[in-house]
């Protein structure tokens, strides 16, 4: 009680020096330090430029080799809300959706559709049938619908002799998708080689079709609306381009708040225009009708009034407000914020308050509009359709505009006159997650792509050297004893523990190592895109006790994939040579299987009369003489390790 006493107290005007109408809280010196120390850190952390690491770089349908789609059986999951849209605006955001389906078509792979609808979507559509009609005549290909979900009817190969494409059933009669269920993720991929996820405006949730089938294909990848939907995120969310001023519509100021300060700690300026704005004049020390605060939300609404103004940003809200009496239905007043009178409600926002709203967003840069004028007793606003007339005039000048979510989309196309120079995002809810600093489930889920151009020459003194790689290289004992010995080599170890890797660099900094170099990575995803930019040959590729998981045999497919095999398969130099060992012969075994699977028929098994083979075909010694942690203790305890080494045939090169 006495923390929110002392937040009480520091209620008074608000004073911005760029902005004569808006109020200023005085805060003294000791607590203006303590709430730069204390709020400011805590609350902008995570929100800060490049400390915002939600984002990842991701492996896309555009830059995926076209030749690898021919015969695959590829699984699209798709937007119902933009595909089987009847007539109307949604029409806009269809062509990189339809043209993802296209092209996956045209390049030879077997295409396989999937979503969710309902008749909310297009009333005419709801069985299978109506929607592979309604698709056939967008996509000008044959779609049929099949059963391979529900029932074991057609396998997915077999069901092409029946039409171009197949649509699967309706995701919405099936449980197994909002809980992302395994086995019902496992029948939803059966048969299908890789996952072209289109599906953006659901990347914040965890579903099945677009997080649990990821597991089961060998590349997943973002289609061009997604990647685009993508790309119109990243520059939403930019800073460079100043002044900025995000425009904040609706309620739930709770659930919002920690977007609220990734936007405080972005933009220049804040325009509330919903129920949120009475939440901010209640921490201002204003007279707010007691009915229209929030309740719980007072600490984090003066949180955010503080953060703007340690960083100097100008927080504008409504002066006035159109105001309707329950007892007056068809009457409307207009009344100052701070004296509405009893029995008048807010409907929608005031003149003064477009003035002095117009007057702000006339000197900006860029501006982001998120969230609908939108108070609890109005159905329909003017406010919306103002504000929309406003952001398409400074449209026509050099200001970035950005809108987002349903109502101010739909706002702002009827404003437009067909004449787009701004960026729309339908779906608010992905926004809103992504700026609370949350990763984005349908987004992680995707292959990444190694984000960085690396820097050969700064990693090692000569990089034309040719290269040893270990994937999977934990602390980096092998690694750093073979980099010892070899100086005639570059050594570079993936691993995905940031913290293993932090440890082995600043091992190669104590040490004056100049041939070794470690990458915190998903190896899976990033090999082929970190190896193929290195100068020098690959000659060697280690993968050294995969970590199973026995207790979850689901979960054994992360291991090694198919899409890293192919990738070793492709990027080794003629003879160049890859060593497999674990102290589980189960795992070896798995390991073997699969680069003799998808090596392409580039790699066999090495028979050399100087090693020692076992009577099982293991290699009985490490053939390097350098051992891992792990392998001197498995050796320490008596029991054998599983070895394995294969090489690349000359006439694949």
């Amino acid at each position: 009680m006495g923390h929110l006493v002392n937040l009480l107290q520091l209620q008074t005007t608000l004073f911005f020096s760029n902005s004569p109408t808006c109020s200023s809280i005085a805060l003294k010196p000791h607590t203006f330090e303590y709430l730069k120390a204390n709020v400011l850190t805590s609350k902008c952390k995570a929100f800060g430029g490049g400390e915002m690491d939600a984002l990842p770089h991701l492996q896309t349908l555009r830059k995926f080799p076209r030749e690898e789609l021919v015969a695959k059986v590829v699984l699209v999951r798709f937007d119902s809300t933009l595909l089987l849209r009847e007539q109307g605006e949604e029409q806009r955001f269809q062509p990189n959706a339809l043209f993802t389906i296209k092209y996956l078509h045209q390049s030879g792979a077997k295409v396989v559709l999937v979503s969710d609808w309902s008749v909310k979507t297009n009333p005419r559509l709801f069985v299978a049938q109506s929607v592979a009609e309604f698709l056939s005549s967008l996509l000008e290909y044959k779609v049929v619908p099949v059963q391979c979900i529900s029932q074991n009817v057609v396998s997915k190969r077999e069901g092409f002799e029946k039409g171009d494409i197949l649509l699967l059933e309706n995701l919405s009669a099936f449980r197994g998708e909002v809980a992302n269920c395994s086995k019902f993720s496992q029948a939803l991929s059966s048969g299908v080689d890789i996952f072209v996820n289109d599906y953006f405006s659901r990347s914040h949730k965890i579903l099945a079709s677009t997080c649990g089938v990821t597991r089961f294909c060998y590349a997943n990848l973002a289609g061009f609306h997604f990647e685009e939907s993508l790309s119109q995120l990243r520059r939403a969310t930019e800073s460079n381009t100043k002044p900025h001023v995000a425009i904040i519509g609706g309620g739930n100021l709770f659930d919002k708040a920690a977007a609220l300060h990734s936007l405080t700690s972005r933009c220049d300026g804040l325009v509330f225009v919903g129920m949120m704005s009475f939440q901010i004049m209640h921490a201002l020390g204003l007279p707010v009708p007691l009915n229209l605060v929030e309740h719980g939300v007072l600490k984090e609404a003066l949180d955010i009034v503080q953060v703007a103004h340690i960083r100097n940003v100008q927080i504008l809200y409504p002066k006035d407000f159109w105001c309707k009496n329950d007892h007056l239905p068809k009457q409307l007043e207009i009344f100052r914020a701070h004296r509405i009178l009893d029995g008048w409600v807010p409907v929608d926002i005031g003149p003064a308050s477009f003035v002095e709203m117009k007057f702000m967003l006339s000197r900006c840069k860029k501006v982001t509009w998120i969230g609908p004028v939108k108070f609890r007793t109005s159905n329909c606003t003017k406010g919306d359709s103002e504000l929309a007339q406003m952001l398409n005039q400074l449209s026509q000048s050099n200001c970035n505009i950005t809108v987002v979510g349903n109502k101010a989309c739909e706002a702002m196309v009827k404003e437009s006159n067909f004449t787009f120079n701004f960026t729309m995002i339908k779906d608010a809810s992905v926004v809103w997650e992504f700026l609370k600093g949350r990763k984005l489930p349908g987004v992680m889920a995707l292959d990444r792509a190694y984000p960085f151009d690396i820097d050969w020459s700064d990693a090692y003194s000569d990089p034309a050297q040719p290269l040893v790689v270990d994937i999977g290289s934990g602390n980096g004992m092998f690694l750093l004893g073979m980099a010892k010995t070899r100086k005639y080599l570059n050594f570079l170890g993936l691993e995905i523990n940031k913290k293993l890797v932090k440890r082995c660099l600043d091992s190669v900094h104590w040490r004056g190592i100049r041939n070794g170099y470690f990458i915190a990575t998903n190896a899976t995803s990033t090999f082929r895109s970190i190896i193929s930019s290195y100068p020098g040959k690959l000659v060697l590729v280690s993968i050294q006790c995969p970590n199973p998981d026995f207790n979850e045999p689901d979960h054994r497919w992360s291991m090694l994939q198919r899409s890293l095999v192919e990738a070793v398969a492709d990027l080794l130099t003629a003879n160049g040579r890859v060593f497999l060992q674990s102290d589980i012969e189960a795992v070896s075994l798995r390991m073997k299987e699969q680069f003799q699977r998808y090596g392409k028929g580039k790699l066999t098994v090495v028979h050399e009369q100087s090693f020692a083979i076992t009577n099982s075909g293991w290699l009985k010694d490490n053939p390097f003489g350098v051992r891992s942690d792990w392998e001197q203790h498995v050796l320490a305890r008596g029991d054998p390790m599983y070895r394995l080494l294969l090489c690349k045939s000359t006439t694949t090169e």
